[in-house]
Parts: structure tokens; C-alpha cells; sequence
């Protein structure tokens, strides 16, 4: 989910801006893999909550670049704002042991899993 956020200041015809953070979720036999692609975001500006032990938020800002007042500017396309992303996690997730880091713009969360034990069945004998 993404909220709608203020516009950047002294540009013309200001609109509110979306950014918004795409996310891939992939599972492995041995994690979960969030992947999402942050351009202009720095690290610093991303943060990874679990909520209680179940719901995994990710939040960030993007700021707009201080503007040369004797620039002028033609196009603005790059987004900015805020943006909140949150997941499910599933029960076989550790969420003492989830990591994340930063390489080439691309945010990626990590969490381990669980491996689910399948419940011992045990045959019962008809009589009769």
C-alpha cells in the first residue's frame, strides 16, 4: 500500500505525488526474499518494522533535490514522498532473524524460515 503524500515545493503546477515502492516476495526452501527497486532512496531513509510478530512494514521518504534558483526546470518526472508497504508474514517465518541491505538501489529483506513439521499420523486398526 502506498499513501498520497505533498508535492515538491516551488515547482508549477504542484500536484501531490505517489512514489511508489514496488515489491517483489519470493520464497526459497530456505527464506523469504522481499526485493524492491528504490531509486534516489538512500538507505537511511528506509525502515524495516515487524509488528507484532506477524506484519512487516516497510516505510521510506524520498526527497526532492534543492533546486539552483537560477536553474529552470523543463520536466519533473522523478517522485517523491513517502511510502508504506506492509506483508503478512507467514507462520514459518523467523522473526528474530530477519535481515536487510542495500546494493545498487535495489532494498532487500531477508527472512529465514522455519522448516513446518508435519503432524505424525498414526494408523488406527479397524476391529470387526
Amino acid at each position: 500500500m502506498s499513501f498520497l503524500i505533498s508535492s515538491p515545493s516551488g515547482l508549477s503546477n504542484k500536484t501531490s505525488t505517489l512514489v511508489n515502492a514496488r515489491v517483489d516476495w519470493k520464497e526459497t526452501p530456505e527464506a523469504h526474499v522481499f526485493k524492491a527497486d528504490l531509486p534516489g532512496i538512500k538507505k537511511e531513509e528506509v525502515k524495516v518494522e515487524v509488528e507484532d510478530d506477524k506484519e512487516l512494514q516497510i516505510t521510506g521518504e524520498s526527497n526532492v533535490e534543492k533546486e539552483d534558483k537560477n536553474d529552470k526546470l523543463h520536466r519533473v518526472e522523478k517522485s517523491s514522498g513517502k511510502f508504506t508497504r506492509r506483508f503478512m508474514l507467514p507462520q514459518n517465518a523467523k522473526m528474530d532473524q530477519i535481515k536487510a541491505a542495500m546494493e545498487n538501489r535495489v532494498f532487500m529483506i531477508t527472512t529465514p524460515r522455519e522448516e513446518v513439521k508435519k503432524p505424525d499420523v498414526k494408523s488406527i486398526e479397524i476391529s470387526g
